[in-house]
C-alpha cells in the first residue's frame, strides 16, 4: 500500500507490454512529474513473446524486458513499476483480472489512470484490448466498498480515480504539449535495446509526435481520450501540465 503521508497527486499507468507507456503516453508521465505527480506503472505482462529472436526464451526476454523498463521508468521519475507477470499474449477479460487490478488501484491510490482505450477499432493485440476494458471495470470497482471487500484489510479502502486518458485512441479529445518532455520521451526509449531495432528510434518518434502535435497547435504532443470520472470535461490542454 502507498505511504499516505505522501501527499502528491498520484498517476498510474497501467498497460500490457514493457515499452507500452513509453512509446505512447511517456511524454506526459514525466510532464506530470515534472509538475509534482507521484507516478506508477502497472504492467500485465513482462513481453515474455516480444521477440523475433529464435535462441531467446521467455524467461531470459522476461527478465531483459524487466531490466529495461525499469530503467525507463527511472529515466522518467516513476517511482514504482509493478509487473504481474501474465503470460504475454494471454491476458484476458475476465473478473480475476479485473480484482488484480482493482487492487493496484486501491494500493497506488491514483488520481489519474492512464490505460488503453478499450473501444480502439481493429486492435490486432489482445493483451491491448484486455487491459483496456480490465482497467477501466477496474476503476469502477475499486470505488465501491461491495467490490472485493476481502481487499479493504490492514488500512486499504477504496479509492476513487478522479479522471481517465485513454491512449491509442481512435477518438482523440485531449492533446498534452510534450514538447518540454520530448528528449526524456527518447531517453526512456533507448532503454528499450531488445525492441527498438535499427534506426533512429528518435527521429521516428519526434515524427510522430510532431503528426500529433499538428492537430492541436503544438510542436510535439501525445493524444489521448479524457473520460472525467469526477469532473466536468476540461479544457483541451490542462493548465497545470
Amino acid at each position: 500500500m502507498s505511504d499516505t503521508s505522501d501527499t502528491r497527486p498520484r498517476v498510474m499507468a497501467i498497460f500490457a507490454h514493457p515499452d507500452d507507456a513509453d512509446f505512447i503516453c511517456s511524454g506526459t508521465i514525466a510532464r506530470l512529474v515534472a509538475n509534482g505527480y507521484r507516478a506508477q506503472y502497472v504492467l500485465a505482462t513482462s513481453g515474455d513473446k516480444g521477440s523475433a529472436d529464435p535462441n531467446a526464451t521467455p524467461e531470459a526476454l522476461s527478465a531483459t524486458r524487466e531490466a529495461e523498463q525499469l530503467a525507463a521508468a527511472k529515466v522518467l521519475g516513476v517511482e514504482e513499476v509493478t509487473f504481474l507477470r501474465h503470460p504475454d499474449g494471454e491476458v484476458e477479460v475476465n473478473l480475476p483480472f479485473r480484482r488484480e487490478l482493482a487492487l493496484e488501484i486501491r494500493r497506488g491510490r491514483p488520481d489519474i489512470v492512464f490505460t488503453f482505450d478499450p473501444w480502439q477499432r481493429y486492435q490486432i493485440h489482445p493483451d491491448h484490448r484486455a487491459v483496456g476494458q480490465c482497467a477501466l471495470d477496474a476503476v469502477a470497482a475499486a470505488r465501491d466498498h461491495m467490490y472485493y471487500p476481502e481487499q479493504l484489510v490492514n488500512g486499504l479502502t477504496e479509492h476513487r480515480v478522479h479522471n481517465v486518458y485513454f491512449f491509442a485512441t481512435d477518438y482523440p479529445n485531449y492533446y498534452v504539449d510534450i514538447t518540454s518532455t520530448m528528449e526524456k520521451k527518447i531517453a526512456a526509449l533507448r532503454c528499450h535495446a531488445s525492441q527498438i531495432g535499427e534506426g533512429d528510434v528518435g527521429e521516428r518518434v519526434r515524427l510522430r509526435a510532431r503528426l500529433v502535435g499538428q492537430e492541436a497547435g503544438l510542436e510535439y504532443a501525445e493524444a489521448f481520450h479524457y473520460l472525467p470520472m469526477m469532473q466536468p470535461p476540461a479544457l483541451k490542454r490542462h493548465p497545470q501540465w
